[in-house]
């Protein structure tokens, strides 16, 4: 009834603004409701195509379907030669958006800057915690080891804003031009703060990207408009529509029956369907991905190498991407990274399928039972946990250990995944945001992740000392022998198990100009057009 009622909302909202005289409407299927609409507080892909990629800009961006930076708010910049401080230079006249919940009085600048990074890191800001959002917490801020590096943002004036870092750090500019790094309204903030509505910043969000937000039906349907005031030009689109399906099969039935125009994520099983049907297009890229599974290193007797390796050992893991991607297209993983990014070590081989030698260890450790988690959701990385997690199961009751599959709805499966005390072997992956192997390595398994994105609560000195080492130089040579050591030590310790880099796609039909796909899962609807 949930997915029928849904259904319904998105296709009312679509064909009430195709009625619009002259108005054109581009209807997105997409896999997931957002958490909330401000990219600061969130963490899934789901979130920041609803928040930071419609509404929002960054000081610097991603070119579109790659992994440059360009300029973004800000026109250009300069880094001094120590590494140490960064200047950035504002575009003059970028305007937020005018909705019927804010007017703002003046043009985007510095205070607005400073405000974004220091609400996510200043305890004394009042936008930093309980008071703004319940149980806060700032991912991706703590996850990319920002506290660590950032000094001070400073104004320097209006159009002037100065980083200052506590050390060289390679990866900065491209960590800026990520969805955490989204430039918020600090005269919103202060006036809902005024009016003692803190909270509908994160469900009424104002921006300067190219859609300003309209409303939300929860779990339905979300309604955004071009911005008329958008400083690279108003969009072609007039208005844009979330249809939030999250069955992967039904959100390709609306798309070849023309009730939405793009979506992404098709089960394997369909892809077959969607290359026969001439009103569409099958878009499809290696993915900038990892599927894998953290055993919590901290809580016996997952705390030793010999026993995750042994579980590792217990699956078939080819059978397992077989199952699971059919003939969509997926590269076993050997190590975190994919083999298209920089610093891959192809020497470095996983843990290959050894039942009796597995059996053996768990049974030394006495490992009898075990936690296995779940999620309902498709992502590109695995296209069905639940599945995974039963051909998992059944792998591992054949060395004598019984799995118990744990499932929760994907926004409270991350929530409860990353506290530190969660038992067991917990599926989930990763998109990179950044094309930098440190956004896999330190993102995913630096000791300052634990509790963030840190899901295996594991904390490797010899692992640690190297990520942090490379992220001081610029030498990518160097990196690279440092990415390509710490891959080693990943390997032996074996924190989690690898499952593979899956082929991404999307579905488009035929009238859509302009949607390109994303190597950092990203889905961007400037520049997009639609005839009719």
């Amino acid at each position: 009834m949930k997915k029928t009622m849904a259904f319904a909302a998105a296709l009312l909202a679509a064909s009430v603004l195709s009625g619009m005289a002259n108005a054109k409407t581009l209807v997105y299927c997409s896999e997931a409701s957002p958490a909330n609409f401000d990219p600061g507080t969130t963490t899934g892909g789901n979130d920041f195509d609803a928040s930071s990629r419609t509404v929002y800009s960054r000081l610097v961006e991603f070119k579109h379907g790659g992994t440059e930076i360009e300029p973004g708010l800000a026109d250009k910049w300069e880094i001094s030669d120590d590494g140490l401080v960064y200047t950035f230079h504002l575009h003059p006249g970028v305007k937020f958006q005018t909705t019927d919940y804010f007017k703002p009085t003046r043009d985007l600048n510095a205070d607005d800057v400073v405000f974004s990074f220091d609400r996510q890191f200043n305890k004394q800001n009042p936008w930093n915690g309980d008071k703004y959002l319940p149980n806060l917490t700032w991912d991706y801020y703590t996850g990319m080891d920002m506290p660590k590096y950032v000094a001070k943002w400073e104004k320097v004036d209006d159009l002037t804003v100065k980083l200052t870092l506590t050390e060289p750090n390679a990866p900065m500019l491209a960590n800026l031009g990520m969805d955490f790094a989204s430039i918020v309204s600090k005269e919103y903030a202060d006036q809902l703060e005024k009016e003692g509505k803190m909270a509908d910043f994160s469900t009424k969000p104002v921006g300067t990207g190219p859609f300003q937000f309209v409303d939300y039906q929860l779990d339905s349907v979300i309604r955004y408009a071009a911005n008329p005031d958008y400083f690279k030009g108003k969009e072609k689109i007039d208005d844009l529509v979330f249809a939030i399906t999250p069955d992967a099969t039904a959100r390709i039935q609306k798309v070849l029956a023309g009730e939405c125009d793009v979506t992404v994520y098709p089960n394997p099983a369909d892809i077959a369907t969607i290359k026969a049907n001439k009103d569409v297009t099958l878009m499809d890229q290696a993915g900038l991905n990892i599927g894998y599974m953290s055993y919590n290193t901290t809580i016996p007797p997952l705390d030793k190498p010999e026993v995750r390796h042994a579980l590792n050992q217990a699956i078939d893991r080819e059978a397992l991407i077989k199952s699971l991607f059919q003939d969509a297209g997926a590269t076993p993983a050997e190590n975190l990274i994919p083999p298209t990014m920089w610093s891959w070590n192809k020497d470095v081989k996983t843990d290959a399928y050894n039942p009796e030698a597995a059996k053996k260890v768990l049974e030394a450790a006495g490992l009898k039972e075990i936690q296995l988690w779940a999620s309902d959701r498709a992502r590109p990385y695995n296209p069905n946990f639940q599945r995974a997690a039963e051909l998992i199961q059944a792998d591992w009751a054949k060395v004598g250990v019984k799995a118990n599959i744990v499932n929760y709805e994907w926004t409270k499966y991350r929530e409860e995944g990353k506290k530190k005390d969660r038992p067991g072997a917990f599926q989930v992956g990763w998109t990179g945001d950044n094309g930098d192997p440190d956004n896999f390595f330190a993102t995913l398994f630096a000791c300052s992740a634990i509790g963030v994105s840190n899901y295996s609560s594991w904390c490797d000195k010899d692992f640690e000392d190297l990520i942090q080492k490379a992220k001081k130089t610029s030498d990518q040579a160097e990196r690279t022998k440092l990415y390509e050591q710490a891959q080693v030590i990943f390997a032996k310790e074996a924190p989690a198990f690898l499952l593979a880099h899956s082929q991404v796609y999307a579905v488009v039909r035929n009238n859509v100009t302009g949607f390109k796909m994303d190597p950092l899962g990203i889905h961007r609807f400037d520049g997009v057009d639609k005839s009719e």
